[in-house]
């Protein structure tokens, strides 16, 4: 997990996998188009990607980075990360079993199943899904996607920060990251390491990573609320704890009600749909729990799309 390894999935993506692994864009707009006050802010839509979330990235290169054996690959998942490793391995040609909470929306469910997936939904939420997933593991020798704790899976989420710098042309003033387990930031980390500041956004209902800096360790929390089904680790992962230790200064905790007026925002005014995860980065400014200076370039990561459109009326 470091520069040259993000760089050589980058390059992996780009020469072999173009057509599934999306250069998603980058939106540079006036502050004011968002309804904040500085000079400009950078947009990376990555809800945009392949599967509708940044997790593409990790899965992917998880299933290129190992022999597949015929019991194929196992995930548990809120959704996304199950979505995504389904998507790669029909892009593969390999049987895919997930493993979700009933916490899981209806709508990433019926995703799954479209993209072939064998689907089981059991516990209430992504840790006892997990459990029962590691359990199936066991018995069938399936190669385990985990959805935020492997080397290869924050790699690949890593590739998503390469390809700002160069679409930016340069470094961000600050990248503001929503945060379950961990995979996406601890991935963004490892590639600006201490060149930008890296900003974690977590829900107040799902803290884990706010927890663990509290007791100097992970540790197990209640999560729930509005992005449960995005963010609801019940820890951090060990490399995200790990990885924004040396990297990360700032977390920041937001409450539902401004992360549901961020993803309702979006929608109105941007008409981006996004799944509340996403609008995180957009509550941190609306809210100004962040706040940067006029003449600052913060970049939000949008890192999801995996949302019932008619949540949004």
């Amino acid at each position: 997990m470091n520069r040259q390894a993000i760089e050589q999935a980058f390059t992996r993506f780009r020469e072999r996998f173009p057509h599934f692994i999306r250069r998603t864009p980058l939106w540079k707009l006036p502050g004011a188009a968002l309804g904040v006050s500085c000079d400009e802010v950078w947009l990376k839509l990555e809800h945009l990607q392949a599967a509708g979330s940044f997790k593409a990235r990790g899965m992917l290169n998880r299933l290129l980075s190992h022999d597949i054996p015929d019991a194929g690959v196992i995930v548990a998942s809120g959704g996304n990360a199950g979505i995504a490793t389904a998507a790669a391995a029909r892009e593969l040609g390999v049987r895919c079993e997930v493993f979700v909470p009933t916490v899981s929306s209806p709508a990433k469910q019926a995703k799954l199943r479209e993209l072939g997936a064998e689907v089981v939904v059991t516990g209430a939420a992504y840790a006892e899904a997990l459990q029962a997933c590691l359990s199936r593991q066991r018995e069938t020798g399936a190669l385990l996607t985990h959805a935020y704790d492997q080397p290869e899976v924050v790699t690949g989420a890593g590739t998503l920060a390469q390809e700002i710098e160069m679409q930016g042309g340069g470094v961000p003033a600050s990248v503001l990251v929503s945060v379950g387990g961990g995979g996406l930031i601890a991935g963004i980390a490892s590639w600006f390491e201490d060149r930008t500041r890296v900003v974690a956004l977590e829900p107040q209902l799902a803290p884990t990573l706010h927890k663990a800096r509290a007791a100097g360790e992970p540790v197990d929390v209640e999560v729930g609320g509005i992005a449960a089904d995005s963010l609801g680790a019940k820890r951090i992962g060990q490399l995200a704890w790990d990885l924004t230790q040396r990297h990360v200064r700032d977390a920041l905790l937001l409450p539902d009600t401004a992360i549901r007026d961020a993803q309702i925002w979006l929608w109105k005014h941007m008409k981006i749909a996004v799944e509340p995860a996403a609008a995180l980065p957009l509550a941190a400014l609306h809210s100004r729990a962040w706040t940067p200076a006029r003449e600052e370039t913060p970049c939000l990561v949008i890192c999801g799309a995996n949302v019932d459109p008619a949540t949004l009326a």
